[in-house]
């Protein structure tokens, strides 16, 4: 299961957890606090090819639309479904049921070079 302790950070609010070859996302908690009531998320399709850094998704509050990027290189495999119905997920469990999508990654040494929670939680002072 991955937590905030066992994940990975993008410098740009995106946590990872690498299980296998399989890379979860969804956003950090500090970033569904900074984001608001989250309304909407328009999820990657599965099948299609991300690169790292890439915008591959868009999460929409009652405030803004944020931009979602890759945190690795990859397909898409499966995406959260349940986000359709509830996108308050991301709000109430960002780093449990309330992820974005898995990526088959492409690239492994990636997820290494991301932070870890305590490079991240640096970044965010």
């Amino acid at each position: 299961m991955h937590t905030a302790e066992n994940s990975k950070y993008a410098k740009t609010h995106e946590w990872a957890h690498m299980d296998g070859a399989v890379v979860t996302v969804g956003i950090s908690d500090h970033a569904q606090q900074e984001i608001g009531d989250v309304v909407f998320v328009e999820l990657p399709k599965v099948g299609q090819d991300v690169q790292a850094g890439q915008n591959c998704c868009v999460v929409e509050s009652v405030k803004s639309a944020s931009e979602i990027y890759a945190p690795v290189s990859g397909k898409v495999v499966e995406v959260n479904e349940a986000l359709t119905s509830d996108p308050a997920l991301v709000n109430r469990e960002p780093h449990g049921n309330g992820w974005l999508f898995k990526i088959q990654s492409s690239a492994p040494a990636e997820y290494e070079n991301l932070l870890d929670l305590s490079a991240y939680k640096e970044t965010i002072k």
